[in-house]
């Protein structure tokens, strides 16, 4: 190919991009009232989202239903014409159904709208206007106004696509900023992958029971060294507590070869008291196990003592178990 073929191409897809940016400029402009009231609607939802569309809208209308579930939102995605089959039985009084439709006069979504509402369940739609089939039978219009379509005929829906989904994250979004929903709740929905591991807390990953280094004060640095040796997993630092349990230190690997680096005598028999770090950073375990990570980096530290609201210290991170587990 010659460069002015390549050059051809760039500027067709740079002209097929600004086409659906301004799709997307123009779903911008006309959100307003009804948008508000679609996320009431959903938030005073008691059932689920029923999401459905035909061909290309119903492929988009999966990818919102599965961001309205990830986010807070109760919802499936039920196939229109597989709804004529059976998959009507799926939707049940306190549901809402969702339609996504350009046109608006998708005959197989049309067909699914009159058994819906026979069941009194409202009908919240996308489409270009509500003066369409689908806009006149919906409660509630989310209005994409016109769009062309993007490409050199024209045809193939793609900015109009564009604008639905970009409008559904949007619902979907909104709603969850208007509901109890979490940073916890988000990687409740998402225990797989980096994006779930990142908002594991600190609960889930610390050290504890037998792994948990813990030494008494009073005890001597080879008491702690063996302590540190024999905990599973060789932490490489032993957590100095009182009498109840209260963290009063910590002393590790790095502290251990500073000091013998000294060549300081009868060093093994020091108290631990003397050689521990006092008042070392801490972390609770309700924590995102992602800030225990940016801790222990700021600080350039490897291990930090997990405590409760008295002081006691119930763990430990070590920055090989983030490592490990991708969290940095």
């Amino acid at each position: 190919m010659g460069k002015a073929g390549e050059d051809a191409r760039i500027a067709s897809a740079k002209r097929i991009l600004e086409r659906e940016i301004e799709a997307l400029r123009g779903v911008r402009e006309r959100v307003g009232a009804p948008f508000a009231h679609a996320v009431s609607l959903i938030l005073e939802t008691p059932g689920r989202v029923v999401v459905t569309g035909m061909g290309k809208a119903g492929l988009i209308g999966r990818k919102i239903s599965a961001t309205l579930a990830s986010t807070g939102t109760p919802s499936i995605f039920l196939h229109p014409a597989e709804a004529r089959h059976g998959d009507l039985g799926r939707v049940c009084a306190g549901d809402l159904c969702f339609a996504l439709s350009k046109s608006g006069e998708t005959e197989e979504l049309l067909d699914l709208l009159p058994p819906v509402r026979a069941a009194g369940i409202k009908v919240l739609s996308i489409t270009e206007t509500s003066d369409s089939s689908l806009g006149q039978a919906s409660d509630l219009v989310l209005e994409l106004g016109p769009i062309l379509e993007a490409g050199e005929m024209g045809l193939a829906p793609s900015a109009s696509t564009v604008a639905m989904l970009a409008l559904g994250d949007a619902l979907a979004l909104v709603t969850q900023e208007n509901r109890d929903f979490g940073p916890e709740d988000f990687a409740r929905f998402h225990p797989g992958g980096t994006l779930g591991r990142k908002l594991m807390n600190v609960g889930e990953i610390m050290r504890r029971g037998e792994r948990n280094p813990l030494i008494r004060s009073g005890a001597t640095v080879r008491e702690a060294l063996v302590v540190m040796t024999k905990t599973p997993g060789r932490p490489g630092a032993a957590v100095v507590v009182d009498g109840a349990g209260l963290l009063l230190g910590i002393f590790t690997d790095g502290d251990l070869r500073r000091s013998l680096e000294h060549g300081e005598e009868g060093f093994l028999d020091r108290r631990i008291d003397e050689v521990m770090t006092a008042s070392p950073k801490t972390i609770r375990d309700d924590k995102l196990a992602v800030d225990a990570f940016n801790l222990l980096h700021e600080n350039r530290i490897d291990q930090i003592p997990v405590v409760d609201e008295a002081g006691r210290a119930i763990g430990l991170v070590d920055v090989q178990d983030l490592l490990e587990l991708k969290i940095a």
